[in-house]
């Protein structure tokens, strides 16, 4: 049994990765050719990287840099958020999705999410714009798509345009999923079809790879512009050799390299949310049967989802903890998305009170293994062991 320091040194190894990358050799061609081609940055891979992004998601522009994070810090600034404005973002969420408008000097208040999904609800945001009139309007609210599966995006952009506020889709975990309307219509996630911004990322345990990396996706030329500048120091070229800094930018330019290996993924993202898919079934008709369906919670199946998350909830969070432990010591790693936001000491002035969904949720909340290669043996070990526990704690 692991001891109370958790020592990760009696882990039985090989041990089964929550999420993993998915790379085979085609990856690895596209990135030697990289290597060996003119440019390792600010080179062509870059351009159909984009371009391949806008056909994926159905944006008219696509802007890649060098992380996620990058990606929302860029789109909150070259909307013009700064240290005057506040936004909102769920508290559900990486502390990415509020670490990027305090980049901008900007105030970050969090509302409350649904206790079962995890996702962004336009009610919440609501509350939250209440709670926090005395601030005036807010200038973001910013949904979150969680585990793969996109927020109510069209109602929460009503609450937006009553509020002169802009939309930015945190899209990081849900490329290549869609989304339905309360009008029973369906749009891709970082469409921008309800959002002036939409953000992905290309971290290794996303759908697609790109080492690290991220994109902003929108239907405004005007923000696209200056995401492109401000991604390059805030620089404008000009003819020949001539170049303008016109505004305080970042490097935040993703290289060949990234684009790359993002390109070459990104022509087997539906192959990998395929998979996704497919093991995100298996889990439910196994969660349907005893002892499973008295014991935890999950989610309706949701056909629209790309699966970057499988979650389940637990009874109480002492069960949770003695389950994570229990596979953990079974070579099985699991991971707890997320805490809420404002648990982190520099985000707590965020709410005046804990919230009650975000608290149910991260109470009991934990997420099973899946990625592409995870293969059937690993996933029925999975569900026998977590079986094993509930047998054992009942």
């Amino acid at each position: 049994m692991l001891d109370e320091d958790n020592d990760a040194s009696r882990i039985i190894k090989p041990a089964i990765p929550y999420a993993k990358q998915s790379i085979d050799q085609s990856d690895i061609d596209a990135v030697v050719d990289a290597l060996r081609s003119d440019f390792v940055t600010q080179g062509p891979r870059l351009t159909w990287f984009e371009d391949a992004l806008k056909e994926t998601t159905g944006a008219s522009y696509a802007v890649a840099v060098s992380s996620g994070t990058a990606a929302l810090h860029l789109s909150y600034l070259g909307l013009d958020i700064g240290s005057s404005d506040y936004g909102i973002c769920p508290a559900i969420t990486f502390a990415a999705t509020a670490n990027g408008m305090a980049y901008c000097g900007a105030e970050v208040g969090f509302c409350d999410v649904d206790a079962l999904s995890g996702r962004s609800m336009a009610s919440a945001f609501e509350e939250a714009i209440e709670t926090n009139f005395a601030k005036g309007k807010p200038r973001a609210l910013v949904p979150v798509s969680f585990a793969g599966s996109a927020s109510d995006l069209e109602s929460i952009s009503e609450v937006a345009r009553k509020n002169d506020a802009y939309v930015i889709e945190d899209a990081a975990h849900s490329i290549g999923a869609f989304y339905k309307t309360p009008s029973r219509e369906i749009f891709r996630s970082a469409s921008c079809s309800h959002s002036d911004a939409a953000t992905l990322s290309f971290h290794p345990v996303k759908q697609i790879c790109a080492g690290e990396g991220g994109a902003i996706l929108t239907n405004d030329e005007t923000l696209a512009k200056r995401a492109r500048r401000l991604r390059s120091h805030g620089i404008e070229k000009g003819a020949d050799w001539n170049q303008n800094m016109v505004e305080l930018g970042y490097n935040y330019r993703m290289t060949e390299l990234q684009a790359a290996l993002g390109y070459s993924q990104l022509g087997k993202l539906d192959g990998f949310l395929a998979r996704r898919r497919q093991i995100a079934e298996r889990y439910h008709e196994a969660f349907a049967g005893a002892p499973f369906a008295s014991k935890i919670r999950v989610l309706s199946f949701d056909p629209l989802s790309s699966w970057h998350l499988f979650v389940i909830h637990f009874e109480n969070g002492e069960t949770r903890k003695s389950a994570y432990r229990f596979l953990r010591e079974r070579g099985i790693n699991t991971q707890i998305h997320y805490p809420p936001v404002y648990h982190h000491d520099y985000h707590k002035a965020g709410v005046a009170a804990p919230l009650p969904g975000a608290e149910a949720f991260y109470r009991t909340c934990m997420s099973l293994p899946i990625y592409p290669e995870l293969d059937d043996k690993d996933q029925r070990y999975v569900i026998s062991e977590l079986e094993n526990f509930l047998k054992k704690d009942a």
